[in-house]
């Protein structure tokens, strides 16, 4: 298997270090962000990603505002929205922005990766087609 890279973005420190030990240990390369802003520093870097993990609720700017800042740079990156604050509202609104999926914590870690892994393949995919 290829190597992944993953950003994950969560204001919950602990969020931040389950996922970061989880993907670590199935040799993910991983980013973690604090907030949306850090994550954007991150992404303007020179490291590209396969994945972003995002928090929807986070002081500052939101994880739906970050998904229009990064879709404005890469409209096929995969986001997967994490929230532990679910609605309607935001599922729709993270569908109108076309996430990759949309998980309510507690998540089952085991799913998470699998979802992880497929949203990976299919960007690569993707980027081999467009010569990227």
């Amino acid at each position: 298997m290829e190597t992944r890279k993953i950003l994950v973005v969560d204001d919950e420190l602990l969020i931040r270090d389950l996922l970061y030990d989880h993907f670590a240990a199935k040799d993910y390369r991983i980013a973690t962000a604090e907030s949306a802003e850090k994550a954007i520093e991150i992404l303007d870097g020179e490291q590209e990603f396969d994945v972003v993990l995002t928090d929807i609720k986070m002081p500052g700017m939101d994880g739906l505002e970050l998904i229009d800042r990064i879709k404005n740079t890469d409209a096929d990156l995969p986001i997967i929205i994490m929230t532990g604050f679910p609605s309607l509202e935001t599922a729709i609104e993270a569908l109108r922005k076309r996430v990759y999926d949309y998980v309510v914590k507690p998540f089952n870690i085991n799913r998470l990766c699998a979802t992880v892994e497929a949203a990976a393949v299919e960007y690569q995919q993707k980027r081999t087609r467009a010569g990227r």
